[in-house]
């Protein structure tokens, strides 16, 4: 999420030489390269004749440079700048960053979620200060200017390391200060931040392609540390102040490839996303009470309470995410759920009214058909919670309530990291409905919060297996039919491992239901067909994982070639397997999160080895606009 880039150049010489390199211009090439991590506002701000100047607008970039061209800033010799994936506060020119701060002496961008914003909020305003946003980010340098005008030493680096010492959440900071024309200071806690080192210039970005133009000596920083930077020079510390090293090297891509983080394509990228993208959605979800709470919520908790049925409305991925959905939230509310196709509901004369939630999911916000399932179910009285990760778009604005999953910008058509945060925000949904309707004490949620906080670590474990799975799709570019069995939570998981590979590998490809072999689709099985299983725990629902294990003996016996997905440990399921692709244990309503990854990588790399563009496949768009 977000774009960052910050810069500090060497000003004139006294000779009067001047330097290649203007601040804005340095700038604005980086966030033109970061755009893809956000583009719902840009802004820059830099050091000029004593003051800070700064212009930011919403929109994408092209907005930010024609108000820069209308009104251009001063020649600087250091300056940040930011792109923006909304997250707290819609997509505006005042939610942009940067915020400026203390009668025009402090500049911040952000990139992450500050869980403790508004304990802190309420603390600055207190103090005195006003706020001019929505958003988190201009709390974080009220907290700066705040602890800098405290101190006698008017140390900036050491006001941002103190500020640190008090946020929560995720964060990577930039702060510059007129005080200190000549560098910049950044933080950063469970959010992206490399350094750049050039001749007489250094940098600063989310990511390399926020520099790459310039430079290609790099340093790696570690988690909780700070850096401050010059035109000359950098000095990393800890949050305890403490020196601390970072890890020097040497950028090996191009600029085109930098975008996409050294990853052959963004779809393999987004892949390897995905823990940060589930552990983003998680952020903040606790109030001061440690009780869930939503993003926006629009409708009295009484009338949740009241709710006497659950219709999930999403298309395509998304309505995956929405199965998987049902398993959970039927099992920790008690409430009937239904999944229905958007496309569909509104033309079948659903049974809606004030005491159906309709929960409605899209990556973009803007997919036509949900929309108008939205409206519809609104016509008949019902409530809608808005599951999205586009803040400010149209699903949300229309709904009674929403929950954002926070997986950043998703450029490949495909959707991947998308998925796992939409299944984990509907779990979180399940959660606070549990929580408010007394279906789940306050420590069984705990508990079930901290079993899914661990899920990052393990998707990481996943991934990190990937060359079993990418061999695996190489060597089967030739194949013209797949097909995918799964049970349970799995049977949604099968759906969306055939959806990847016909959207991306065109090829013929098949989810079904495991219990549903023997009613048809075992006529299909033939001599070499590959058939990917997802069996399920074997700590679990044991006449589950029993009768998927008979259901590879079925289909085995039959000539097929098997592929299993299965938990860590789980031997029985060797002897009637090809190929075995062990993922973590994990509670069984959460292995989804696990056993959808190896699909993901297997589609991509299949697909790439048959030499197909992986992000932008024939006759797809990223958001279905129109009905």
């Amino acid at each position: 999420m977000c774009g960052i880039v910050g810069y500090v150049g060497l000003g004139p010489t006294p000779d009067g030489k001047k330097f290649d390199h203007d601040a804005y211009d340095v700038i604005i090439e980086g966030l033109r390269r970061l755009e893809y991590r956000g583009y719902d506002s840009a802004g820059i701000a830099v050091i000029g004749d004593g003051e800070i100047e700064y212009r930011k607008k919403a929109g994408k970039l092209v907005n930010l440079e024609n108000e820069v061209e209308a009104s251009p800033l001063s020649t600087s010799q250091i300056g940040i700048g930011h792109t923006r994936w909304a997250t707290h506060g819609g997509p505006t020119d005042g939610n942009a960053h940067p915020h400026v701060v203390d009668g025009g002496k402090l500049a911040v961008v952000h990139n992450g979620i500050i869980e403790n914003f508004a304990e802190l909020r309420a603390e600055l305003l207190e103090e005195g200060f006003e706020f001019r946003s929505e958003t988190d980010t201009e709390v974080s340098g009220a907290l700066i200017a705040s602890i800098y005008n405290k101190l006698d030493s008017k140390n900036l680096t050491e006001a941002v390391r103190l500020a640190s010492r008090r946020l929560e959440g995720a964060f990577t900071i930039l702060a510059m200060h007129v005080d200190h024309p000549d560098r910049v200071v950044a933080t950063r806690r469970n959010s992206p931040l490399v350094i750049g080192l050039g001749e007489n210039e250094n940098f600063l970005g989310s990511d390399v392609s926020g520099f790459i133009d310039y430079t290609k000596s790099a340093v790696e920083m570690g988690q909780d540390q700070l850096v401050t930077i010059t035109a000359t020079d950098y000095s990393i510390i800890d949050f305890d102040g403490k020196p601390a090293e970072g890890k020097p090297y040497t950028i090996e891509w191009d600029a085109a490839a930098a975008e996409k983080g050294g990853f052959d394509s963004f779809m393999d990228k987004e892949i390897h996303d995905q823990p940060a993208a589930v552990r983003d959605t998680l952020l903040g979800r606790l109030n001061e009470k440690g009780e869930l709470t939503l993003d926006e919520l629009k409708i009295d908790e009484s009338v949740l309470r009241s709710i006497d049925k659950i219709i999930v409305v999403a298309c395509g991925t998304a309505a995956y995410a929405g199965n998987v959905a049902r398993y959970a939230i039927e099992h920790w509310c008690r409430i009937p759920t239904e999944v229905e196709l958007a496309h569909e509901f509104r033309y079948r004369d659903p049974i809606v009214n004030e005491k159906t939630l309709v929960v409605a999911i899209s990556q973009s916000g803007e997919t036509m058909d949900t929309l108008m399932a939205v409206r519809h179910a609104q016509e008949q009285g019902a409530k809608v919670i808005s599951i999205c990760n586009t803040n400010g778009s149209t699903l949300p604005r229309e709904s009674d309530a929403a929950l954002y999953t926070h997986a950043g910008p998703e450029i490949a058509v495909a959707s991947t990291k998308a998925f796992l945060a939409q299944i984990t925000a509907t779990y979180v949904l399940g959660l606070y409905l549990a929580q408010l309707r007394g279906n789940k004490y306050k420590d069984e949620v705990r508990e079930i919060l901290r079993e899914l906080e661990a899920m990052p670590d393990k998707i990481q474990r996943v991934i990190d297996n990937e060359d079993q799975v990418k061999n695996l799709g190489r060597a089967m570019a030739e194949e013209e039919s797949v097909l995918f069995l799964g049970r349970h939570v799995g049977f949604p998981v099968a759906m969306e491992g055939a959806l990847k590979l016909k959207e991306i590998a065109y090829i013929h490809a098949e989810g079904f239901a495991a219990g549903e072999l023997k009613h048809g689709p075992i006529a299909l099985i033939e001599e070499d067909l590959p058939v990917f299983v997802v069996v399920p725990s074997p700590r679990g629902r044991d006449s589950l994982h029993s009768k998927v294990v008979s259901n590879i003996q079925e289909i085995r016996a039959r000539g097929a070639r098997t592929i299993v997905i299965a938990e860590e440990g789980d031997e029985a399921v060797k002897p009637y397997s090809d190929t075995v692709i062990y993922v973590p244990e994990a509670p069984t309503l959460l292995q989804p999160l696990l056993a959808t990854v190896p699909l993901q990588i297997f589609a991509c790399a299949l697909a790439g080895a048959k030499g197909y563009d992986v992000d932008q496949p024939r006759n797809l768009a990223k958001s279905v606009t129109v009905e």
